[in-house]
């Protein structure tokens, strides 16, 4: 551990923070999937180096009774600290202007905290997502963040290979787990890729399908959800 590490471990954290703990002291999995908030979201990357790339925006959006609630959406740019906003551009099309211009995490995380409230959070690849944004929660908040998550890529395995076995005895291993690809295969609605906002709109559909379909299946509680087939380290927090 660093001497910087360290510092964090001893920071008194950001009120935004221990109110978020607060929320998960008496946690459950054991209630109806209908039961829970989900907030499904997405963030855009300066890169993936874990040492110095940084959040440059954050999209989220919210489900309840296992219905996406369009009006109750989360979408802001982050000012990143150490990287050239020009290097953004080439994949997520956000202007240099549109970063210069923005908050800075800082200022983001508690609003996004606040949105998510007691809701678990949901991704594609989420762990990504999760390390990320945990790492920014650290230094600016002085702490990791307590909403448990669901990744949409391991619902999406575990769902195929139960498919695979129940009908031809084994999956093909070349299949693709990528977003646009399995809503493409599902047949959901398509949004613009590369905006953190659409990204957590398409993830929020396949989650829906997903959910919907282990649903029929037999599985109605979140723990079952934790539990079911293979869909091991379903949920985590980071």
């Amino acid at each position: 551990m660093s001497l910087r590490d360290i510092f964090f471990s001893f920071r008194k954290p950001h009120p935004a923070l221990e109110k978020n703990r607060e929320l998960f002291n008496d946690f459950s999995q054991g209630g109806l999937l209908t039961d829970y908030h989900f907030v499904v979201f997405d963030t855009e990357l300066t890169g993936l180096n874990k040492r110095k790339d940084e959040i440059i925006s954050i999209g989220a959006v919210r489900i309840v009774n296992l219905q996406i609630e369009l009006s109750q959406t989360f979408h802001c740019y982050v000012r990143p600290k150490n990287i050239d906003p020009n290097e953004a551009t080439l994949v997520h099309r956000i202007t240099p202007e549109q970063l210069r211009h923005a908050p800075s995490i800082e200022e983001v995380l508690p609003e996004f905290l606040d949105f998510c409230g007691d809701a678990l959070l949901v991704g594609h690849f989420v762990s990504i997502d999760m390390y990320f944004l945990n790492k920014a929660s650290r230094k600016a908040l002085g702490g990791m963040v307590s909403n448990p998550s669901v990744d949409t890529m391991r619902l999406a395995r575990g769902f195929k290979e139960g498919q695979c076995i129940d009908h031809f005895g084994g999956c093909d291993q070349s299949e693709s787990f990528n977003l646009d690809d399995l809503s493409e295969e599902f047949n959901l609605p398509r949004f613009k890729p590369h905006d953190a906002l659409e990204d957590a709109l398409q993830t929020a559909y396949l989650f829906l399908f997903l959910a919907k379909k282990l649903k029929h299946g037999g599985i109605r509680t979140l723990k079952e959800l934790y539990l079911a087939g293979r869909i091991l380290g379903l949920m985590g927090r980071g």
